[in-house]
């Protein structure tokens, strides 16, 4: 089978390539999901959403350390704060790009244009 879908015992199809979520485990370790071939359930949503959020507080902190940066006056224990927010949101960052990447497709998959699922539909 060259898609990244496969057909799911009584069900739809589903993504056989899990997509590593925007939050950790219970113990910090990754979290992955492996969805319905559309992509609409209620965690998907979730992390779809959680993405946006922690993309925009890394932008907006990027706005605030503009700010605190042309300050004089700022100290060290600030900056430091600082420093370790952006840390924070460039790991979300870097977690959200590893997400996304390993859901493109590879040539071979983005070529077939689902045949194989197309071919399963005959086959059964």
């Amino acid at each position: 089978m060259s898609d990244c879908r496969t057909r799911c015992e009584g069900g739809g199809a589903v993504s056989v390539r899990p997509r590593l979520l925007p939050w950790p485990g219970p113990a910090g370790q990754r979290c992955y999901l492996v969805s319905d071939a559309d992509s609409t359930g209620y965690l998907t949503k979730l992390a779809d959403e959680m993405e946006a959020v922690q993309l925009q507080m890394g932008t907006e902190l990027i706005g605030h350390a503009h700010l605190m940066l042309s300050d004089r006056k700022a100290d060290a224990q600030e900056l430091r704060y600082l420093s370790n927010r952006l840390i924070e949101a460039l790991q979300d960052a870097l977690r959200i790009a590893e997400s996304r990447g390993g859901r493109i497709p590879t040539p071979d998959e983005a070529g077939s244009g689902g045949s194989a699922q197309a071919d399963e539909g005959r086959n059964e």
